[in-house]
């Protein structure tokens, strides 16, 4: 397929998870199984397009003057990977897969000036209008730079495993990639976004990933694993811990000493551990399903207990832009609701002098600083502590740093540290005897 023909895929597989309300993914997984005659490089641009545009999809409607996913994707290539509206029709005339010709009017709001000059700010921060709010509660007057930032492409973040190697061992495996030190991660490289059709690399295909010598992690989400500040030895329950990314993290840190139990109230969220545990070469993690009474044992005993909470996701919108328009007040209150629960529910296995630690893929204050404040409230007897000064012993103070008023909780965004959007708060259980 050429340009015209992957135009015309991204306009039809848009249409259908605008009228089916789906996720990206799984439209663009039957779009491609329904036509096998398409090849990776056609899959990987079209996928382009498709993401392209709900990052922005509020500016690029408005710059194309059409809510359509044929303006969508026209404010794709034009906007975004710099076509020229009038070459484009020149090469739809010799292709059957091609779209209808752009018309003068198309064209005219396309190639306008200035498009965005008057447009709302929802629609040049490319968010919904009801989560303007929240997100100016929490960024003040940077809100609209924040929000901007979440509609640009991730790059791809690697976290080098080092119970089985170092960074410039992978480094020189990788080296065709041309990956990155990580500015702050400090087991962390990093492959930076493409351009317009460009393939992000199979990394999960390469040898060093098949060894177990690095993981797929953002960024963000390495810093956050790091600022649990685990020791070797330490008792640390992950009770939240999904697919394991952060209770692999946690046991390289630990250096395969102590022990991490691995928890999650869905099996099937946790099922892909047990074969990422036996790659990574990590020995130290028992992992515990959900089941009536699975972790009384460890109730008061932990000396640091991590619960990664359900959430928006509204920090990871670069890689998942259809959630952000799928989210709804609804869902948020929902998720708060949840937290809440799934916090009081982790504080129970903290020992006395030890740690609850509160992360979230979020930038909404009230699943951040605000759930954190009723759950002080109703549990006195654990205290916040300070994370920024957790931050400075392990980073430095010469990168850049996270969103904090206090030095207290944080949150990392992609305009301030690069990174997916994290909150992270930390309290202590105080010794009340």
């Amino acid at each position: 397929m050429r340009l015209p023909g992957q135009l015309a895929a991204a306009i039809e597989v848009l249409g259908d998870i605008e009228a089916r309300k789906r996720p990206a993914a799984d439209a663009l997984k039957d779009w491609g199984l329904a036509h096998r005659f398409a090849g990776s490089s056609d899959r990987a641009a079209i996928g382009n397009l498709v993401y392209d545009g709900l990052r922005k999809k509020h500016s690029l409607c408005h710059v194309a003057d059409s809510a359509s996913a044929r303006g969508l994707v026209f404010g794709v290539v034009v906007h975004e990977w710099g076509a020229d509206p009038r070459a484009l029709n020149t090469s739809f005339q010799d292709d059957r897969f091609a779209p209808e010709p752009l018309s003068d009017t198309e064209i005219s709001a396309l190639t306008r000036p200035d498009p965005l000059a008057n447009a709302p700010d929802n629609v040049r921060a490319d968010v919904p209008e009801w989560t303007v709010p929240f997100l100016a509660a929490n960024f003040g007057e940077d809100w609209l730079d924040e929000a901007k930032a979440l509609a640009e492409r991730p790059p791809l973040d690697l976290r080098v495993n080092t119970l089985k190697s170092e960074r410039g061992r992978v480094l020189k495996a990788l080296g065709r990639y041309r990956p990155v030190l990580t500015e702050i991660a400090r087991c962390g490289l990093r492959i930076p976004a493409g351009t317009g059709a460009a393939r992000a690399p199979n990394i999960q295909a390469e040898a060093g990933f098949r060894k177990g010598w690095f993981e797929i992690q953002d960024e963000g989400s390495q810093i956050a694993a790091d600022l649990v500040f685990a020791r070797p030895g330490e008792q640390v329950l992950d009770f939240c811990a999904g697919a394991g990314g952060k209770t692999l993290a946690l046991a390289s840190v630990m250096e395969n000493r102590g022990q991490i139990f691995a928890f999650d109230a869905d099996r099937h969220r946790l099922a892909p551990i047990y074969e990422r545990l036996k790659r990574a070469g990590v020995r130290n993690v028992q992992v515990r399903a959900p089941g009536e009474g699975a972790l009384d044992d460890l109730e008061g005993r932990m000396d640091r207990v991590l619960v990664d909470a359900p959430c928006s996701g509204s920090g990871t919108w670069r890689r998942r832009p259809d959630a952000k328009w799928r989210l709804t007040p609804n869902q948020l209150e929902q998720r708060v609701n949840e937290q809440a629960e799934v916090l009081a529910q982790g504080a129970r296995y903290v020992r006395p002098e030890g740690f609850l630690v509160y992360v979230t893929c979020s930038v909404l204050p009230d699943e951040n600083e605000g759930q954190i404040a009723v759950f002080l409230e109703d549990n006195p007897g654990f205290e916040l502590v300070s994370t920024g000064e957790v931050w400075q012993d392990l980073f430095g103070f010469d990168k850049r740093g996270p969103w904090s008023s206090d030095l207290k909780s944080i949150t990392l965004t992609p305009a301030a540290t690069g990174t997916d959007g994290f909150f992270l708060g930390v309290m202590q259980l105080r010794n009340s005897s």
